[in-house]
């Protein structure tokens, strides 16, 4: 189930560090796009895509269990097929929230995450949503 507008505000009024999965170097795509506003919007954003290198000045790690943080919010850019181990690392990871930008719905995902206690966001993108609440800096 979704959360509601409420709990939505709450997670970005709550979170501190973001790990976006599926980052991309490519300043065409909404997975560069998202993590550099969130960035500016004072998150910490660590990117996480089997690339190595960096983004926007932060170490690429190649995957979420690698990350030597901790990870409030963990924001995928992914094929839908590709989230139930994501969600299984962000377990691991004792991530707060699974949220699976516009277009990605995973029903064994959100079942992963929800029953080890996670709060899962479906099918929206974390910036425009930002946006739409009318919590931009």
């Amino acid at each position: 189930m979704q959360p509601s507008d409420e709990q939505i505000i709450e997670i970005y009024n709550s979170a501190k560090t973001i790990a976006v999965v599926g980052a991309s170097s490519d300043p065409s795509k909404s997975a560069n796009e998202v993590p550099a506003y969130l960035a500016s919007q004072g998150y910490r954003v660590i990117h996480v895509n089997p690339k190595p290198g960096e983004l926007f000045g932060e170490k690429i790690y190649p995957s979420l269990l690698d990350i030597p943080d901790e990870i409030d919010v963990v924001d995928v850019f992914r094929p839908a097929e590709e989230t139930p181990e994501i969600a299984r690392q962000a377990v691991k990871k004792k991530a707060k929230v699974l949220w699976l930008q516009g277009g990605i719905i995973s029903e064994e995902a959100e079942k992963i995450a929800e029953d080890a206690g996670l709060i899962v966001v479906m099918d929206r993108c974390m910036m425009v949503t930002h946006r739409d609440l009318g919590l931009t800096k």
